[in-house]
């Protein structure tokens, strides 16, 4: 088990974008959000003791079962981004995260994802129990973002009401 102190907040991920992420509008292509969110979870699982020593170590991992993706600006090429990441809830093998894009240090965000993450023993591959150490990092950073109000796209659902009149 690692001796690391819990963390009470996660560190955000930051990331320039590429000018081959770029669509013929120099804009950031849709499919490169989702690139740069999964950086983001990358960098959360370092924090959570789930880097790559973590990973070898525990012979477990996170698999991404589900996710929604929102954007909500533009973003250009070259352009920081910095991916804030919430963690919405969790059991003894599932860890809800939300996913928060914005531009450098700004406060609007640009875009948003929303995932469900499934702890994995990898000698199966199967769906198991986090490890103690890992489980007690998602607990004290999941009682932190408890406090914080909740997205406003979270939970949404892809639909297309009809118009009245």
């Amino acid at each position: 088990m690692s001796a690391l102190p819990h963390p009470v907040a996660l560190k955000p991920h930051r990331e320039v974008v590429r000018p081959e992420w770029a669509d013929y509008n120099n804009h950031l292509n849709d499919a490169f959000y989702l690139v740069i969110f999964s950086h983001a979870t990358d960098h959360m699982m370092d924090q959570i003791g789930l880097d790559a020593a973590g990973r070898e170590r525990s012979n477990h991992s996170l698999f991404t079962a589900e996710l929604h993706l929102n954007y909500l600006k533009e973003v250009k090429a070259g352009t920081e981004v910095r991916v804030e990441t919430t963690f919405l809830g969790h059991d003894a093998k599932r860890l809800h995260i939300f996913h928060t894009m914005y531009v450098g240090d700004g406060t609007e965000p640009v875009a948003t994802n929303e995932q469900m993450q499934l702890s994995m023993d990898m000698t199966g591959p199967r769906v198991a129990p986090f490890q103690p150490d890992v489980l007690a990092r998602i607990e004290a950073i999941a009682a932190e973002h408890a406090k914080l109000p909740r997205p406003p796209q979270m939970g949404r659902a892809i639909g297309m009401p009809p118009r009245k009149g």
